[in-house]
């Protein structure tokens, strides 16, 4: 079922973990599976790893929800491998991110006036 982009973002949250970080890793350009589950291991400093059934089982269902599109153009063939498969946020996924960002946000501030956490971390 396809995601109207004018229903609120905020009607999806929470995402879970998988499709936060994929989202983050489309957040500032497209990419390939592979090479999300790779951006996602770096920034996490190995602390997150999608693996492929995550990735491809969130991927679909974020296709579905309208979150992301996948790209028709690619890049020259002796740059790429035709298997690859391009993904990009879409406009409400890009909306999505926020909602959950922001959402996450008021967590980290609820837990820092619980001191749960320093006010500097």
């Amino acid at each position: 079922m396809k995601q109207s982009k004018a229903e609120n973002p905020e009607d999806s949250l929470p995402l879970t973990p998988a499709m936060f970080h994929i989202l983050l890793a489309l957040a500032d350009r497209e990419r390939h599976g592979y090479e999300i589950m790779r951006e996602v291991d770096e920034r996490t400093e190995g602390k997150v790893r999608i693996g492929p059934g995550t990735l491809y089982g969130s991927i679909k269902r974020m296709l579905q929800s309208g979150w992301i599109e996948e790209l028709d153009e690619r890049p020259s063939p002796e740059d790429d491998d035709e298997r690859r498969r391009y993904y990009r946020l879409s406009d409400f996924g890009l909306k999505v991110a926020v909602a959950e960002a922001e959402r996450l946000d008021r967590l980290v501030k609820s837990a820092r006036i619980k001191k749960l956490l320093s006010a500097r971390s």
